[in-house]
């Protein structure tokens, strides 16, 4: 069915992972991509003065070395980190790279989903291509 699937993963998070993994396999053409991305949230530069200089630094490093044991785990996929607000960078990231789906792991909503709204909430409404939720 889809050819260049991107499955947006938070590290250190409750949901369900493997769910999501299993959907991309379920849905991806022989021979697709998969890119499992990891989005470092921009810390804002009044905060940033508190942080080690090498923070960002080793934040990605330790972000790569968990993604690449996802990687490992999962045949004809790739790790990618990108920076910035998840839902937006997710989005945007779909769309310079060519994704024809992106499958997301989700949680049952809170209420304070309802006020501030979730990753997965933004990515439905606002990403170009088709989206497959698993919760």
């Amino acid at each position: 069915m889809y050819n260049n699937i991107l499955i947006p993963v938070m590290l250190g998070d409750s949901r369900d992972t493997q769910s999501a993994f299993k959907a991309a396999q379920a849905l991806a053409d022989a021979g697709a991509q998969i890119t499992l991305l990891h989005v470092i949230e921009t810390v804002p530069v009044y905060v940033s003065e508190y942080f080690p200089p090498d923070f960002i630094t080793t934040a990605r490093d330790t972000v790569q070395t968990a993604l690449d044991a996802m990687v490992a785990t999962l045949p004809g996929s790739r790790a990618a980190i990108a920076e910035g607000k998840a839902g937006p960078r997710i989005c945007r990231w779909a769309e310079e790279n060519d994704c024809d789906c992106i499958v997301i792991a989700s949680h049952k909503p809170v209420m304070s989903d309802f006020f501030l709204g979730s990753v997965a909430h933004h990515v439905v409404g606002h990403a170009g291509c088709a989206i497959h939720v698993v919760r």
